[in-house]
């Protein structure tokens, strides 16, 4: 099998990027399904109903967040659907709305979605992603499961790379999100679980992480908190990993890098 996973989409521009992309990845690639990081969809900061469903029509099949997950009001709602498309870090304090993982057909197998945030460098209070991951994986029945796909949101690689070692030979995939740079690590670890630190971005290139030059240079500058502001038009670097995996072993055989521009 093989999917898709694209890297934070940020606002518009990114949905729009998504849109006009897939037709020709699904062509060249043939994935069995895609996934996208999710919590910049909305004007860069969160998702709401109607641009999940703006990027499901698109032809993505499920989501992951982050610590962004929250930020719009109607988020909450969503993901406490019982058929939401749309999964937040599993390692939020315990009673936060939404389920801690999803497992989602595809065809007649099964795939186990887990999304996890990091603690270096993150504001929130996170619970420890690495136990949470253990808790997960023996909680379900993994005979019944042909591919577990983690989505580690963080800003620290050795963080990444510690859970990446740490899940080796247990998961499909350990995927880095959250920088919006992408790195050029992608590898399968020694036991079978392809690993990338940072998958990257659908953003504008002309872009601070996506985001406005001069609104983030100037917070830089007078350390103001100035709102960001998401570029409308121009050229948008499209970043994914694409990952062919085994759904008898839920082992990978091979990641790659798939990095494409969209004029918009």
């Amino acid at each position: 099998m093989k999917f898709l996973f694209f890297g934070d989409v940020v606002g518009k521009i990114g949905r729009k990027a998504i849109a006009k992309i897939i037709p020709e990845l699904k062509a060249e690639y043939q994935p069995d399904f895609v996934i996208a990081n999710a919590e910049n969809i909305a004007h860069g900061t969160g998702f709401t109903r109607n641009t999940l469903e703006e990027l499901m029509a698109a032809g993505v099949d499920f989501f992951t967040s982050g610590n962004h997950a929250f930020n719009k009001p109607e988020a909450e709602e969503i993901l406490s659907a019982s058929d939401a498309k749309i999964i937040r870090p599993a390692n939020y304090p315990v009673g936060v709305a939404g389920p801690d993982y999803r497992i989602f057909p595809v065809g007649s197998r099964n795939i186990l979605l887990i999304n996890l945030m990091g603690r270096v460098f993150i504001r929130e209070q996170f619970d420890d992603p690495f136990r949470k991951l253990d808790e997960i994986l023996n909680k379900v029945d993994l005979k019944k499961i042909s591919g577990i796909i983690v989505d580690f949101h963080t800003e620290a690689t050795s963080e990444q790379n510690a859970l990446g070692w740490y899940a080796d030979g247990r998961v499909t995939a350990v995927l880095g999100t959250h920088t919006h740079v992408p790195t050029a690590d992608n590898r399968i670890l020694p036991q079978g679980t392809a690993f990338i630190s940072d998958i990257g971005m659908v953003g504008a290139q002309d872009s601070i992480i996506g985001f406005g030059k001069e609104q983030i240079i100037r917070n830089f500058l007078n350390q103001t908190g100035n709102v960001f502001e998401v570029p409308e038009n121009g050229q948008v670097q499209v970043n994914a990993v694409l990952v062919e995996f085994d759904p008898k072993t839920k082992l990978a055989g091979n990641i790659q890098r798939v990095d494409k521009f969209v004029l918009i």
